[in-house]
């Protein structure tokens, strides 16, 4: 079991406006993810992953572009992005949250926040 303490975590930063903290278990894992002060006039960089996200927004109002079709999404709303599917968002507000759920585990994201983690405790 994992308790991870959000005022105790280091977020880990994500592009140039992004910031998230990570829990896993051995199958599933969810992110915390927030951006803040992102240009509004364009999206942040596509990407794609080969696993399955489901995205609850928490705070905040986006465009999430799906494969090129764009969502408008606000508090409350959730999509959900199958695998390899292309997809992005663009900031409409100045603040956005969400909760990301990945499965299988993104390595990529651990292995970044432990990282970040190890490099903020030597500080």
């Amino acid at each position: 079991m994992s308790v991870i303490k959000h005022d105790q975590t280091p977020l880990t930063p994500m592009g140039d406006c992004g910031k998230y903290y990570v829990a896993h278990g051995e199958n599933a894992m969810l992110l915390a993810v927030e951006f803040s002060d992102c240009p509004t006039d364009e999206p942040i960089p596509l990407h794609s992953h080969p696993h399955e996200q489901i995205t609850y927004v928490v705070e905040g109002e986006i465009i999430f572009y799906l494969d090129g079709e764009p969502h408008r999404m606000q508090a409350g709303d959730m999509i959900v992005t199958p695998p390899n599917v292309p997809h992005t968002i663009r900031m409409l507000s100045p603040r956005f949250r969400a909760v990301d759920v990945f499965t299988p585990l993104r390595d990529d994201l651990i292995a970044q926040a432990r990282q970040f983690a190890h490099n903020t405790d030597d500080e």
